[in-house]
């Protein structure tokens, strides 16, 4: 029996959270609670859906009033705690949903409410309508939280205010001007959280994909203060050096020169959906001196339209010796899955040295 996403939100699951909610809403009505959440379409909701719904139900049950509110969400938090239920839980997302969805109009309340929820589910989506409706206050609220003790409110900190959060609403006056960003990231470049700094290497990623000079002004200042910090700038570059940004690889000390690809052929010019295309190549260093190679390979999938869609894949960035040379094999799996559809027909294959496209193959998919 396949188990799908949805069923996340079972009776299993309601049961444990009616039970919180009797010892924390004044007059909570369980089996009316129950009863309304399955509603004759119940079965057919999809996972955001439920949780929507889920959100929709509580709210009957809770004051009208967010102020009010508020304060109930936080008992509920801390009575789940006390259970050992639910923390960092994708079915526990519909509590921040609860903030965006009632307390949009009350905005001190809400703040409040985001930075102590966060702590138990994560508030990154919640927090965006704020954004787009509060601007620069909720920026200054953020940057606030970059300080904050709790290391789930610094990285909603960083997360929320991402340009191109995925799955998220967007924020299209941020991908124009990140300076009210900025000062977060700084914040927490050195944030002893791991957590916390994937989520600032995530952010200057997305920063990159529509003003490439900031985040290269920020690799600059930011390069060797600390093994982490470099850790980070190398994560938030990996699209401008996929693209093959001219000035990220200089700053990396990548280039092609001396660099010598030989050999390339493709195993299987032939490929079943399902099945995997596999390639080889030489690759060796001609120089005098060691020089750091990065190899990748980009894959052209033909779309639905017939025209090709190039994505890239890492296979190593490393230090080659002088005069060495290496055979490499790799392949690249068609398996299907849910977020990729594959086309029959003519795709090619390239393999790119230090960010320069150097041989392009032909394969196809049938």
């Amino acid at each position: 029996m396949s188990y799908l996403l949805k069923d996340l939100y079972s009776p299993n699951f309601y049961e444990k959270l009616s039970n919180v909610l009797s010892k924390t809403l004044p007059g909570f009505d369980k089996n009316k609670f129950i009863k309304a959440i399955y509603s004759p379409d119940f079965e057919s909701k999809e996972l955001k859906e439920r949780m929507k719904h889920t959100t929709k139900v509580l709210h009957h049950f809770m004051p009208e009033r967010f102020a009010e509110s508020r304060l109930f969400l936080e008992a509920i938090i801390k009575q789940l705690r006390m259970e050992g239920i639910g923390e960092d839980s994708l079915t526990y997302m519909f509590l921040p949903d609860y903030i965006e969805s009632y307390g949009l109009e009350d905005f001190e309340n809400a703040v409040k409410a985001l930075e102590f929820t966060t702590q138990f589910t994560s508030c990154e989506f919640a927090v965006r309508p704020f954004i787009l409706k509060y601007g620069d206050a909720m920026l200054d609220e953020m940057l606030r939280w970059s300080e904050h003790d709790n290391h789930k409110v610094r990285r909603l900190a960083s997360e929320g205010s991402r340009p191109r959060l995925p799955w998220a609403m967007g924020i299209p006056f941020l991908k124009k001007d990140v300076s009210k960003v900025l000062p977060i990231l700084e914040n927490l470049k050195a944030d002893a959280s791991e957590y916390v700094r994937r989520s600032v290497a995530n952010n200057l990623n997305d920063i990159a994909k529509d003003n490439p000079d900031i985040v290269l002004e920020v690799a600059k200042r930011w390069t060797g203060l600390s093994k982490e910090t470099d850790a980070i700038i190398k994560h938030g570059c990996r699209t401008l050096l996929k693209q093959g940004h001219t000035e990220i690889l200089k700053h990396y000390g990548l280039s092609d020169k001396g660099i010598n690809l030989s050999d390339f052929k493709v195993l299987t010019p032939v490929v079943n959906i399902g099945g995997s295309l596999e390639f080889t190549f030489n690759i060796a260093n001609a120089n005098k001196t060691p020089q750091k190679i990065r190899l990748e390979y980009g894959v052209y999938y033909m779309k639905q339209n017939g025209q090709l869609s190039k994505k890239v894949f890492k296979i190593s960035e490393r230090e080659y010796l002088p005069e060495k040379s290496l055979m490499v094999n790799r392949k690249q799996n068609f398996v299907l899955i849910t977020t990729r559809k594959f086309y029959p027909g003519k795709h090619q294959i390239s393999i790119i040295i230090n960010g320069i496209e150097k041989e392009v193959s032909t394969f196809e998919l049938v």
